[in-house]
Formats: C-alpha cells, structure tokens, sequence
C-alpha cells in the first residue's frame, strides 16, 4: 500500500485518518495543505477521481472567511489557488481515492492488498 493522507494539521477527520493507519502499522505519507498547496497534476488525478465540486468545503471556515457564498467563481481555479478550500482528508491508495472519513473503504483496502 501506498497511502498519502492530504489534510491539515487542525483537522479532526485528518487526524482520525491518520489514527486509523498507525493503530494498523501502515505506513503513510502526510501532506500538510496548510504548508504545501496541490500541483496542478495531483488536483487533477485526484478530481479524475472525486468531482470538483465535492472538493470544496462549503461549511469550512475559510470559505465562509473568503465569502465565497455570495460570488460566483471557478471551483478549481480557486482550490488550485487556495488549498484551504479544500474538504478534507483526502486519502490516495495508488489510483483510489477516498474524501472525509471513510474507513469502512481503508478496511477494504488493507483487505485487498
């Protein structure tokens, strides 16, 4: 397996993502979004994936920071731009990818492997 878990440090569901793979011993790679925002190439393997607009965090206090709810603007220009936008963790398995906590799909992904 090769994970990679896309979060930030202050996320709770980032947080039991990673809880979820170190009570397993599994080995993950952490990309913080707070520091290091997406290439243009990893944003578009992961919305090959995961449609856009299920990416951006609408509840999240950066969106409602930015006042994003009363414009009209391009969904990917803004996640590529700000990586705080984006709904988290996102969690890649090879060419899988999982957004928020979904550890009944991880389960079946240590199953399979």
């Amino acid at each position: 397996m090769n994970i990679i878990i896309y979060g930030t440090k202050k996320c709770n569901d980032t947080k039991k993502a990673q809880r979820f793979f170190n009570e397993r011993n599994i080995p993950f790679h952490f990309r913080d979004l707070s520091e290091k925002e997406l290439a243009k190439g990893e944003f578009d393997n992961i919305s090959s994936k995961i449609p856009i607009e299920e990416l951006i965090d609408k509840d999240g206090k950066q969106y409602k920071k930015r006042g994003l709810e009363f414009m009209v603007f391009n969904v990917e220009e803004e996640l590529l731009e700000d990586a705080l936008l984006i709904k988290t963790p996102i969690v890649r398995n090879g060419n899988n990818f999982t957004l928020g906590n979904e550890s009944d799909i991880w389960k079946e992904w240590i199953k399979n492997n």
